[in-house]
Protein backbone atom coordinates (compact mmCIF):
# COMPACT_ATOMS: atom_id res chain seq x y z
CA UNK A 1 0.00 0.00 0.00
CA UNK A 2 0.79 3.63 -0.33
CA UNK A 3 2.49 5.46 2.52
CA UNK A 4 0.78 9.01 2.78
CA UNK A 5 1.19 11.76 5.78
CA UNK A 6 2.50 14.61 6.83
CA UNK A 7 5.04 15.65 9.26
CA UNK A 8 5.39 19.41 11.14
CA UNK A 9 9.31 20.50 10.57
CA UNK A 10 9.76 23.95 12.04
CA UNK A 11 7.27 26.71 10.80
CA UNK A 12 5.62 24.15 8.27
CA UNK A 13 4.22 20.84 7.27
CA UNK A 14 5.68 18.43 5.10
CA UNK A 15 3.56 15.96 2.85
CA UNK A 16 4.57 13.35 2.06
CA UNK A 17 3.29 10.31 -0.51
CA UNK A 18 5.50 6.72 -0.71
CA UNK A 19 3.68 4.80 -3.67
CA UNK A 20 4.17 2.23 -6.41
CA UNK A 21 6.80 0.32 -3.65
CA UNK A 22 7.58 -2.76 -5.59
CA UNK A 23 10.51 -5.62 -3.81
CA UNK A 24 12.77 -5.75 -6.66
CA UNK A 25 14.93 -8.72 -5.11
CA UNK A 26 14.95 -10.70 -1.57
CA UNK A 27 18.51 -12.56 -0.69
CA UNK A 28 18.17 -15.57 1.85
CA UNK A 29 21.67 -16.67 1.81
CA UNK A 30 21.31 -18.32 5.11
CA UNK A 31 17.68 -20.29 6.43
CA UNK A 32 17.40 -23.09 8.27
CA UNK A 33 14.04 -24.76 9.38
CA UNK A 34 14.20 -26.91 12.86
CA UNK A 35 11.32 -29.21 14.99
CA UNK A 36 11.14 -28.38 18.29
CA UNK A 37 9.39 -31.42 19.81
CA UNK A 38 6.26 -31.49 21.48
CA UNK A 39 6.15 -27.71 20.15
CA UNK A 40 6.31 -26.35 16.88
CA UNK A 41 8.93 -25.49 14.50
CA UNK A 42 11.84 -22.76 14.42
CA UNK A 43 12.50 -20.84 11.50
CA UNK A 44 15.75 -18.76 11.92
CA UNK A 45 17.08 -16.85 8.45
CA UNK A 46 20.12 -14.90 8.59
CA UNK A 47 22.15 -12.23 7.12
CA UNK A 48 19.08 -11.77 4.28
CA UNK A 49 18.62 -8.62 2.32
CA UNK A 50 15.55 -6.81 0.43
CA UNK A 51 15.47 -4.08 -1.96
CA UNK A 52 12.56 -1.88 -3.19
CA UNK A 53 12.06 0.27 -5.69
CA UNK A 54 9.27 3.36 -5.32
CA UNK A 55 7.89 6.75 -6.36
CA UNK A 56 7.95 9.51 -3.27
CA UNK A 57 6.48 13.42 -3.41
CA UNK A 58 6.73 15.83 -0.74
CA UNK A 59 5.40 19.08 -0.55
CA UNK A 60 5.94 22.27 1.63
CA UNK A 61 5.24 25.89 1.53
CA UNK A 62 8.08 26.66 -0.12
CA UNK A 63 8.72 24.06 -2.77
CA UNK A 64 7.50 20.29 -4.10
CA UNK A 65 9.66 17.48 -5.52
CA UNK A 66 9.09 14.07 -6.79
CA UNK A 67 11.43 11.26 -7.92
CA UNK A 68 12.28 7.35 -7.56
CA UNK A 69 14.09 5.87 -4.86
CA UNK A 70 15.38 2.56 -3.62
CA UNK A 71 15.62 1.16 -0.10
CA UNK A 72 18.20 -1.78 0.11
CA UNK A 73 17.90 -3.44 3.64
CA UNK A 74 21.07 -5.43 5.07
CA UNK A 75 21.88 -7.73 7.55
CA UNK A 76 18.84 -9.12 8.14
CA UNK A 77 17.91 -11.43 11.32
CA UNK A 78 14.85 -13.73 11.80
CA UNK A 79 14.07 -16.07 14.66
CA UNK A 80 9.77 -17.51 14.62
CA UNK A 81 8.31 -19.66 16.65
CA UNK A 82 5.61 -21.66 14.96
CA UNK A 83 3.46 -23.97 17.02
CA UNK A 84 1.66 -26.61 15.76
CA UNK A 85 -1.86 -28.15 17.09
CA UNK A 86 -2.18 -30.32 20.06
CA UNK A 87 -4.05 -33.60 19.04
CA UNK A 88 -7.94 -33.70 17.74
CA UNK A 89 -7.21 -30.05 16.87
CA UNK A 90 -6.87 -29.22 12.96
CA UNK A 91 -4.06 -30.42 11.83
CA UNK A 92 -3.57 -27.70 9.06
CA UNK A 93 -3.28 -25.06 11.58
CA UNK A 94 -0.26 -23.29 12.68
CA UNK A 95 -0.08 -19.99 14.78
CA UNK A 96 2.74 -17.78 14.98
CA UNK A 97 3.76 -18.39 18.91
CA UNK A 98 7.33 -15.59 18.83
CA UNK A 99 9.21 -13.22 16.44
CA UNK A 100 11.99 -11.71 16.57
CA UNK A 101 13.75 -9.71 13.68
CA UNK A 102 16.79 -7.04 13.35
CA UNK A 103 18.02 -5.23 10.81
CA UNK A 104 21.38 -3.92 10.33
CA UNK A 105 21.44 -1.85 7.41
CA UNK A 106 19.40 0.61 5.40
CA UNK A 107 20.20 2.66 2.42
CA UNK A 108 18.02 5.01 0.77
CA UNK A 109 18.56 6.75 -2.53
CA UNK A 110 16.63 9.43 -4.07
CA UNK A 111 16.14 10.53 -7.18
CA UNK A 112 14.57 13.89 -8.34
CA UNK A 113 12.05 14.56 -11.18
CA UNK A 114 10.94 11.12 -12.60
Amino acid sequence: PDLTGHEKFGLGNVKYNISRMHVTAVELPSASISLLPGSGIKLVIGNASLTINMNWNIRTWMFKDSGRGTVHISKVFVTAIFSTPLENADPTSISLTSCQTTSGDIDIKLNGKR
